[in-house]
């Protein structure tokens, strides 16, 4: 098979991006993801019930994210600006005070 003509300047590129990029999965700043809002890539977001929950706080403990706090009666309250949308606190709702529906924007 014949060389690509534009084998050097393949080559060239590849050796700037790697100069120039980080390896990925490395966590540079603990807890950085405070400061980068992760939510604008959501497809689905939980949607609560006040009345179907009886705050066992599960969804609070299992949130991957620092997106579900608490309020002063102790319920969850959802940090849009954070949640991804996973899911994972509506799968752990023993109630399912919590359903997770498609985000219109």
């Amino acid at each position: 098979m014949a060389e690509s003509p534009f084998k050097a300047d393949i080559e060239r590129a590849q050796k700037e991006l790697s100069e120039k990029m980080t390896p990925g999965a490395i966590v540079y700043i603990p807890g950085s993801s405070v400061i980068n809002k992760t939510g604008s890539w959501r497809v689905f977001k939980p949607e609560f019930n006040r009345d179907k929950c009886v705050r066992c706080y599960l969804c609070y403990i299992y949130c991957p994210e620092p997106a579900i706090y608490l309020d002063e009666e102790g319920y969850p309250v959802f940090d849009y600006d954070y949640c991804k949308g996973c899911g994972i606190c509506a799968n752990e709702c023993p109630t399912k005070a919590i359903e997770m529906v498609r985000e219109v924007k």
